[in-house]
């Protein structure tokens, strides 16, 4: 797999060159990311697509930060991150990067308003949190469902909860 955009270096939010991802158990060892580069610019839409075990997830999760290259660089925002520290890469992934996965890990036990303010309880701007989760649940037209666990929600709700 390997995919290049028409953006530069200097306009990429996402620039990575020369991704590679190798994982080991003992003698053996599968390169599942191998030689990727590609950039995404502000706004731009990428599809990543490819056969079962072609390195699409492990893909994903290096460009997210929440796996670490084996060799090349990746660069978020400008940011080089392929060697950044853990709390570094938090920081990236909190103010960067907005991840939906397939599973939506929403708590049971907190309301869809509870559930998108406490990732805000954390953000370096915490004022005005419950303000700015009113707004995301009303921009993904949950308005009205603010005081509903997420299971009294629709599996499309719950979705949409975790995009607010």
């Amino acid at each position: 797999m390997n995919a290049a955009s028409g953006s530069g270096p200097r306009s990429a939010i996402i620039d990575a060159r020369e991704l590679v991802k190798i994982y080991r158990r003992g003698a053996s060892e599968v390169r599942a990311v191998d030689g990727i580069s590609l950039q995404v610019g502000r706004g731009e839409l990428l599809a990543i697509m490819g056969r079962s075990g072609s390195g699409k997830t492990t893909l994903l999760d290096l460009l997210g930060c929440l796996l670490r290259p084996t060799s090349g660089t990746l660069s978020i925002a400008g940011r080089p991150v392929e060697r950044a520290r853990d709390g570094e890469l938090a920081t990236v992934r909190r103010e960067q990067i907005g991840f939906v996965f397939q599973e939506f890990n929403l708590i049971a036990t907190l309301t869809a308003l509870e559930n998108v303010m406490l990732p805000l309880r954390y953000a370096a701007r915490r004022r005005g949190g419950r303000e700015r989760a009113l707004e995301l649940l009303e921009l993904v037209g949950l308005g009205g469902r603010l005081r509903h666990r997420p299971a009294e929600l629709s599996g499309g709700e719950q979705q949409r909860v975790a995009i607010a």
